[in-house]
């Protein structure tokens, strides 16, 4: 069997340590985040996916608007500092992927086709990871580490204000990359038996 896929999957982790020594430039990177996402697989191929590619001073932006936001949401200053010490990481990086749902095309959808109107939402989630896994493999292919990131909901109103995100787009996560800086540790993996059948 061909495992060329399954080998980039295999350097495709979560890169925490990440700087910004990178080869490539702004637009060869955007050019590749773009393809991925335009040849990942919708349902319907209503391409529901959208991305805000950051760089330079409106990636430092974006994790600036996250340290300042999750000000109110830690109990103590310390804490509040270790939580700063794990954004100015994701700050340190090269560049950050926005992901967007735009949820205009997922209701026009629901209501062109009744039938499956209550798959759409699921089926746009799981398009985004179809997109995610692609650009993400794709710049660990390329030696770009990345990791993925969850602010939204808190964040979706000041970033929607600070980069003029239409009002139907959905964050769904945030991925920040760069130069590997230090790999990724050991993954580990639950028993097969627990978690596949396979029935001949």
């Amino acid at each position: 069997m061909k495992e060329q896929l399954l080998d980039l999957a295999k350097k495709r982790r979560s890169i925490y340590a990440l700087g910004r020594n990178i080869n490539q430039s702004e637009d060869e990177i955007a050019d590749l985040i773009k393809k991925n996402i335009k040849w990942a697989p919708t349902p319907f191929n209503n391409q529901t996916t959208r991305a805000v590619i950051l760089f330079g001073a409106n990636h430092e932006k974006l994790w600036d608007i996250v340290g300042k936001r999750l000000k109110s949401e830690v109990p103590t200053e310390e804490a509040y500092q270790k939580t700063l010490e794990k954004i100015n990481a994701f700050k340190s990086a090269f560049g950050t992927v926005m992901y967007y749902t735009d949820m205009d095309v997922v209701h026009r959808f629901e209501n062109d086709f009744a039938l499956y109107a209550d798959n759409f939402a699921d089926w746009a989630e799981q398009a985004q990871g179809n997109a995610q896994f692609a650009v993400w493999t794709s710049l660990a292919e390329n030696g770009i580490g990345a990791n993925l990131q969850h602010y939204n909901p808190l964040i979706d109103d000041q970033v929607k204000k600070a980069f003029g995100i239409p009002d139907s787009w959905k964050l769904r996560a945030q991925m920040d990359f760069g130069s590997i800086e230090a790999p990724a540790g050991e993954k580990e993996f639950m028993n097969d038996e627990d978690r596949f059948k396979v029935l001949k």
